[in-house]
């Protein structure tokens, strides 16, 4: 009863400006976006430096590829980042604020292993476009500041998930602890099942890259063959990663909180098990079977985000916290700009994300100067 008053005290008086299911909504959606582009930035940067410590060409030119592909997934991941982070100290504040205020080093902490593993990034990219083999290790570096940080997020999350610990980590042997460098909890089941899907991710990736190349007659065929190979490899690895790292963790899950017979569970371990299948049947064509496989994984991720939104109120029902129950206090003006900006910015991405596509298959100019030409 305690830990209920408090939690309730820490909320906001002034409440939310919109009803807090809308912000629960957006909080699954573009955390599962978030998250896609993480695993792709982990695993771009793996394999980026792995291939660059190869002799093969095609690792080579694959290699330059991705430290490329990798900086540009950065900066989508850390934009798509902020959204749920904001949803989330909306709704769940006293949470997500208290965690961070124990931690706070280790929230800062969080913004310089980001920082030092873009530039890292950044140095390996400008320097493998160079064709130099040098700086190697700076790909490597950036690896490990993005792990780092992980590591740092999850620990956030799962602070943020213990209410009834928070007074005792923050009184430690009858002193107050008001350093902010706790390290309180950290569950590796948990963590490895957000980071594996990073080598599904990233070989769907190479796959679809072949797959979008494939009608480019002036790339060669061998070295398209030769990603999508790699890519399939590494999708099965990672596939195979998550399901027994997922059921690890479903395993270390508390059974009071009945989490195993959640609907949103059932839907994602179907639609896992329906992956597997894709890809283990994909070994003929694994630059066609590339779409489908991707559209599946994402469908997954997005099923995933809401199973992860379903376990946290799972956590947080036996201290009577619901964020249903959130003061509201309905803001239509601000609301309806949000939601207007929202959609205008959803066809403005459409359409640049359109002319993208058919630039990079060389399709642009062509439709271009059909429709220019008299008829």
């Amino acid at each position: 009863m305690e830990t209920s008053l408090m939690l309730q005290a820490l909320r906001d008086p002034l409440g939310v400006p919109f009803f807090p299911v809308v912000f629960q909504g957006l909080s699954v959606l573009t955390f599962a976006l978030h998250i896609f582009f993480v695993n792709l930035v982990v695993g771009g940067a793996l394999v980026a430096a792995w291939c660059h410590f190869s002799k093969q060409p095609w690792r080579q030119k694959l290699s330059r590829t991705l430290a490329k592909v990798t900086t540009i997934n950065l900066s989508i991941a850390i934009v798509l980042g902020v959204a749920p982070l904001l949803f989330v100290q909306v709704i769940y504040d006293p949470f997500w604020y208290t965690s961070n205020l124990l931690s706070a080093w280790w929230a800062l902490a969080f913004l310089v292993a980001l920082i030092v593993g873009a530039l890292a990034m950044y140095v390996f990219y400008l320097k493998r476009k160079q064709h130099s083999e040098k700086f190697g290790t700076f790909g490597l570096i950036s690896l490990a500041c993005f792990l780092f940080a992980a590591v740092i997020i999850h620990l956030l999350s799962m602070q943020a998930l213990q209410p009834e610990q928070w007074s005792a980590w923050y009184v430690r042997d009858l002193l107050i602890d008001t350093s902010g460098g706790g390290f309180n909890a950290f569950h590796l089941s948990r963590l490895l099942h957000f980071m594996a899907p990073a080598l599904l991710n990233t070989g769907l990736f190479l796959m679809l890259y072949a797959w979008y190349f494939r009608p480019r007659p002036d790339l060669d065929k061998q070295d398209l063959a030769e990603i999508a190979d790699l890519g399939l490899t590494l999708a099965r690895i990672g596939v195979v990663a998550n399901v027994m790292i997922g059921l690890w963790w479903l395993l270390e899950i508390p059974a009071s909180l009945a989490f195993l017979t959640d609907p949103a569970l059932m839907t994602a371990i179907l639609l896992a098990i329906l992956l597997v299948i894709v890809l283990f049947r994909a070994g003929h064509d694994p630059a066609g079977v590339a779409p489908r496989a991707t559209a599946l994984s994402l469908l997954t991720i997005l099923v995933m985000s809401a199973t992860r939104e379903s376990l946290r109120m799972a956590y947080l029902r036996p201290f009577d916290y619901s964020i249903y129950d959130y003061p509201t206090a309905v803001d239509w003006g601000s609301t309806a700009l949000f939601l207007a900006t929202f959609l205008i910015g959803i066809g403005v991405v459409a359409y640049l994300l359109k002319i993208a596509f058919l630039a990079g298959r060389g399709e642009f100019m062509a439709e271009s100067k059909s429709a220019t030409e008299p008829s």
